[in-house]
């Protein structure tokens, strides 16, 4: 039988969702584009999968920075050293587990080692995807952050992915950007105008008696789950980790007068936000309630994503039962 190209399963993939029906603003398309016409240095390479990383319109207006290298990420990856060695800024793209578990190696040598200027944006972050265990990237975030000189970003909705984009693009060196790309299933959001800088937090709700630190798709959830324990009458602060690393050490100064800290992540519990948020109260010498939520060291498997959450308890529900269960903890 014969196999079907990576971009053509993951359009169909997205068509299963209800999203081809209407039309879909490309966020990330968009900044990418109009960042390029005002730096030249600014090149895009794609593995097969033009459509669903928005690069269409990059291909489409600037044709002559555009690289389509086919199903070959090590390759990709291989090039884009080379181009940045050269004075430009590639932005390469795949699905998120492709763009790093796939081509580690080569990340490692050829972009974090020599500190390349090299974007690396991967789409499909954590369980968003029909496609199962494949194309689940619940290890991504872990990896990127293990690697010396890389920086980790993942905003935290197609709102704020334009500033996301932007502060990739600022910055001097190694990238990955993790995003979930808008697919015409959310509520139309309001883009955000303010910059992103790499390695701050946004507090979006003042600290209370706990904190609720949540990155990408957990915010809102972060956010529902504050409003349903405030009406038990436990306030909670809730603040966006939208740069993994490096970590803002504003957390730890937060962490010190909170009761219990949940953190909140669509990836494994071991290595993403979680593990990071611990290893900087453990090294800051902050004690507190402590509980993570995310991907629980299984594989998933595949179904839509309000399905995946709900059965892997990414979910506001199972932020407030992991708050009450650190809060008591906490108490004995």
């Amino acid at each position: 039988m014969t196999s079907k190209p990576a971009e053509t399963l993951a359009v169909q993939d997205f068509n299963q969702r209800g999203a081809a029906a209407a039309p879909v603003r490309k966020y990330y398309g968009e900044t990418l584009l109009a960042l390029a016409k005002a730096d030249p240095r600014i090149v895009c390479l794609t593995a097969d999968l033009t459509l669903p990383t928005e690069t269409d319109l990059f291909r489409d207006a600037l044709p002559e920075r555009f690289l389509q290298v086919g199903i070959a990420e090590a390759n990709m990856i291989g090039i884009a050293g080379g181009m940045a060695r050269s004075g430009e800024i590639p932005f390469v793209h795949s699905f998120c587990v492709f763009a790093t578990r796939r081509c580690y190696d080569q990340i490692a040598m050829q972009v974090a080692y020599p500190k390349a200027n090299v974007k690396i944006v991967g789409v499909i972050p954590g369980l968003t995807t029909l496609l199962g265990v494949s194309h689940q990237a619940i290890d991504d975030i872990a990896l990127m952050r293990a690697l010396p000189n890389m920086t980790v970003i993942e905003p935290s909705g197609p709102g704020e992915v334009p500033a996301a984009v932007r502060a990739a693009a600022a910055h001097d060196g190694p990238v990955y950007l993790r995003l979930k790309r808008a697919d015409g299933t959310e509520q139309v959001p309001a883009v955000s105008e303010e910059a992103m800088p790499i390695g701050r937090v946004r507090i979006l709700r003042a600290p209370g008696e706990g904190l609720l630190l949540a990155c990408g798709m957990m915010v809102e959830q972060a956010l529902l789950a504050a409003e349903r324990l405030a009406t038990e009458g436990i306030h909670v602060g809730v603040v966006d980790v939208p740069t993994l690393k490096p970590i803002d050490p504003e957390i730890a100064v937060l962490a010190r007068s909170a009761r219990t800290v949940i953190t909140a992540e669509n990836h494994s519990i071991i290595g993403g936000l979680g593990s990071a948020v611990a290893e900087l109260l453990m090294d800051s010498g902050v004690r507190c309630g402590f509980a993570r939520v995310g991907v629980r060291d299984v594989f998933a498997e595949g179904g839509t994503t309000p399905y995946l959450f709900e059965r892997y308890g990414l979910t506001a529900e199972a932020i407030v039962r992991a708050y009450r269960r650190a809060r008591e903890t906490a108490s004995a």
